[in-house]
């Protein structure tokens, strides 16, 4: 039964950070538009912020992220100006009285920014926007950047938050994915980011890697768990060569199957269940204390560009090359290619390109998908309260499918929409059932799990 629904509902979906997907966005939101809704923002707004530097000295093989390979920090003094320069003009069209509530540094390698570069990168932040007392200030953190001085500056910022990308140890699956990073390097990080203050520390597994098996995938969780990390993502290796032209360094032949990748992910989920982590959505596990954890159990999980997050602002500010903004009007994204972007940020301060102003349907289907994403489940008549009569086509699209469905991934409790258990490795895949886009056939998306 488990290969039949592996065969029938993997297919290549979104992974649904956000409704209208990215391949639907637009050139009709530009500079003028993004600074419409920055202007909007008002003073008891809450916002958060994300900062990318695309940039890493080493490329890893499976990344699917927006960045380039550098050794030399030139490119990056340059583009920490230009970044500096966006910053300030976005802070000026934000009400002053709007507070950042988190922050997260992503990338490619945020920890390749020097010491003093990052300190002054934080304080153009500060000068710009109003920071509440209680900001979380996350920061994803390839090991093999760290010494002594960058931990003091990550300290000085003010980090909450560590993310490290694990993937695996194994050593061959690290030659082929070309990411070597041993256990006792990332315990040593563990510990150096506690030692100075850190809170929370999440690590990144992948299953589904070359030459990856469930013995190599076990081991890895072993060792991650005696590290005991507040939060562990579990995500499957998206390949998408025809995106990602570096991802064509890994042989496909060496990839495991589907029924392997799923076996790994499955295994990977009971062992950390066992040891006392609670799922978060279809790829995330919290400790039961972590804010995480917290805000799935009470309902207030939510879902961005970032994943998983217990994040409730109203707005995420997108800077820096490629980043993407949320806002009640919709999306918005600045310029991928670097050069262009640092010409723009430098010209005129903002250097967005494209995004997407969302309709009344958008925002349903939206929340109806964010629902799903995050409780597995959702209430005609929660929704029917906040959009009104519009929610009926949801209904009969829901009725339809629950009712259609001869595999038991869903049924209707009630007013209730409900994924089962066995339904719930497939809930991209249900997802986009309600995803009025989908037909349209812009975008190729990576399997469902």
């Amino acid at each position: 039964m488990q290969n039949s629904l592996l065969a029938k509902y993997s297919g290549a979906v979104p992974r649904y950070t956000s409704y209208p997907t990215a391949p639907h966005f637009h050139e009709d939101v530009d500079c003028d538009k993004y600074a419409q809704w920055l202007k909007a923002i008002t003073g008891d707004e809450r916002i958060s912020l994300y900062v990318h530097i695309p940039y890493c000295d080493r490329l890893c093989w499976f990344c699917a992220c927006h960045t380039k390979h550098t050794l030399k920090y030139e490119p990056i003094t340059i583009y920490l100006e230009a970044l500096k320069k966006e910053i300030a003009t976005v802070g000026a069209l934000v009400s002053r009285d709007a507070a950042v509530t988190a922050v997260h540094f992503g990338g490619g390698s945020p920890t390749m920014v020097r010491p003093d570069d990052l300190v002054e990168l934080m304080d153009a932040l500060r000068s710009a926007f109003r920071f509440a007392d209680d900001v979380e200030i996350s920061v994803e953190m390839d090991p093999n950047d760290l010494d002594e001085p960058r931990y003091d500056a990550l300290a000085a910022i003010g980090m909450t938050r560590a993310s490290l990308g694990v993937q695996d140890f194994h050593p061959e699956v690290q030659k082929a994915i070309n990411r070597i990073q041993t256990f006792e390097h990332t315990k040593s990080v563990v510990d150096a980011v506690r030692a100075r203050g850190v809170h929370s520390v999440n690590c990144d597994i992948l299953y589904g890697l070359p030459h990856q098996t469930q013995a190599t995938v076990a081991e890895t969780v072993r060792d991650i768990l005696s590290l005991a990390p507040d939060r562990i993502a579990l995500f499957g290796y998206a390949h998408v060569p025809w995106m990602k032209k570096h991802q064509t360094m890994i042989k496909e032949e060496v990839l495991p199957g589907l029924e392997e990748r799923f076996a790994q992910m499955s295994l990977a989920a009971s062992l950390l269940i066992d040891a006392g982590y609670e799922p978060v959505g279809i790829d995330h596990f919290a400790l039961p204390k972590d804010r995480m954890a917290i805000a799935a159990r009470e309902g207030r999980l939510r879902r961005n560009f970032q994943g998983y997050t217990d994040d409730a602002a109203e707005a995420l500010i997108g800077l820096g090359a490629s980043s993407i903004g949320q806002f009640p009007q919709g999306y918005v994204q600045n310029m991928p290619a670097t050069g262009e972007y640092q010409r723009m940020a430098e010209a005129g301060g903002l250097a967005a390109v494209r995004g997407v102003e969302v309709s009344d349907d958008d925002r349903l289907r939206r929340r109806v998908i964010e629902e799903i994403m995050c409780r597995f489940t959702f209430s005609f008549a929660e929704l029917t309260a906040e959009f009104g009569n519009a929610v009926d086509v949801i209904v009969a699209e829901a009725r339809a499918f629950a009712q259609s469905n001869q595999d038991g991934i869903c049924l209707m409790e009630g007013d209730r929409f409900v994924i089962t258990d066995a339904g719930r490795p497939f809930a991209r895949t249900i997802a986009a059932v309600f995803d009025g886009y989908l037909s349209s056939g812009k975008g190729r998306h990576s399997i469902a799990v």
